[in-house]
């Protein structure tokens, strides 16, 4: 049991190790460009997890406050200049504190609502913000969009302080999982997902919990706005209020397995890394799309429960057929 115990750390090290180090083996600009929106990803599918995941409430709006995120940082490059280039990443915190505190009244209305109805309800969240944006031009230039100061980074090395702050915001947001699993609000946010009405009535908060799962969900995804905002330097409102955004957090969640760890992070591997090879490889004929939602497709046919669940399922039955064959007599066995 002990050794079992240990297990988990030390993949986790050695998975950020490997993160860590891959920058410095000399990848190409592409290969570097790919791995950037993939942990992008990773980081809003395990926040989304948060939610989605833990509590059964399925946000479809989410990309909204990744868009209030984006903008928040064109807001701040309106009023401030930067020298060393690393100011934007330092400002993020607040951007995900703000956008949490923005989303408590939100989601204090919006958690009132129940799973299909809920997931209606964050939809709207996505066409007002993109309304907004297209109408607020002052601060988001509208249809024209609104562009910063590109990041002073040497070209040969643009990437990385963008690879490098989601590699931290990634670690970050696997630790909030990580703590959930293993604490009292992650059985209260279980128990909400089994039945909301059963976990009022043995004392759990039901919405206190819910908002903290909302808020901290809805920060870490701002955060990611944030960045990608700074790296793209463009930004147009259908790009940062995209609904494939929210459905690709979704669908990685699924893929990899609901209130998981790791599920997210591969589900986002896995998708992401698709989804990014097929649109080099097909063009601008968006015919990845397609290629895209079949690798999903597949995998939900075969693991409907998601990887990481039924992977374990698997072993579990498995480790189970073993012991009653090891405690049958000899000549007891299946004819």
């Amino acid at each position: 049991m002990r050794m079992r115990r240990g297990v988990g750390p030390v993949r986790a090290a050695v998975f950020f190790l490997v993160l860590a180090v891959a920058p410095t083996f000399g990848l190409a600009h592409w290969l570097l460009t790919m791995l950037v929106f993939t942990l992008m990803f990773a980081v809003m599918a395990s926040a989304w997890n948060l939610l989605g995941g833990f509590t059964g409430y399925p946000s479809l709006g989410h990309v909204a406050f990744f868009g209030i995120g984006a903008y928040a940082v064109v807001l701040w490059f309106q009023h401030h200049d930067i020298s060393s280039g690393y100011e934007p990443f330092l400002l993020l915190p607040a951007i995900g504190l703000g956008v949490a505190l923005v989303g408590l009244p939100i989601a204090a209305i919006a958690m009132r609502t129940r799973a299909d109805v809920f997931a209606i309800v964050t939809i709207t969240l996505l066409f007002v913000g993109q309304t907004l944006a297209f109408n607020l031009r002052d601060i988001t230039g509208g249809a024209q969009g609104a562009s910063i100061v590109p990041a002073p980074f040497p070209a040969d090395s643009y990437e990385i302080p963008f690879y490098d702050a989601l590699v931290v915001l990634l670690a970050v947001s696997m630790g909030l999982t990580w703590a959930t699993m293993r604490s009292k609000v992650g059985l209260s946010l279980a128990a909400v997902r089994m039945d909301e009405d059963k976990a009022a009535g043995i004392g759990v908060r039901v919405q206190t919990v819910k908002l903290l799962a909302f808020c901290v969900s809805v920060g870490l995804t701002a955060m990611i706005g944030g960045i990608w905002a700074y790296y793209e330097g463009f930004i147009y409102p259908q790009f940062a209020f995209d609904p494939l955004i929210s459905v690709a957090m979704v669908l990685m969640t699924f893929l990899g397995g609901r209130a998981t760890l790791w599920g997210p992070v591969l589900g986002a591997f896995i998708l992401e890394l698709a989804q990014q090879y097929f649109a080099y490889s097909l063009g601008g004929s968006r015919f990845y799309l397609i290629a895209y939602a079949l690798v999903f497709l597949v995998v939900i046919l075969v693991m409907p429960r998601g990887i990481l669940p039924s992977v374990r399922d698997r072993l579990w039955r498995r480790g189970r057929r073993r012991i009653v064959d090891a405690q049958l007599p000899a000549g007891d066995g299946p004819l």
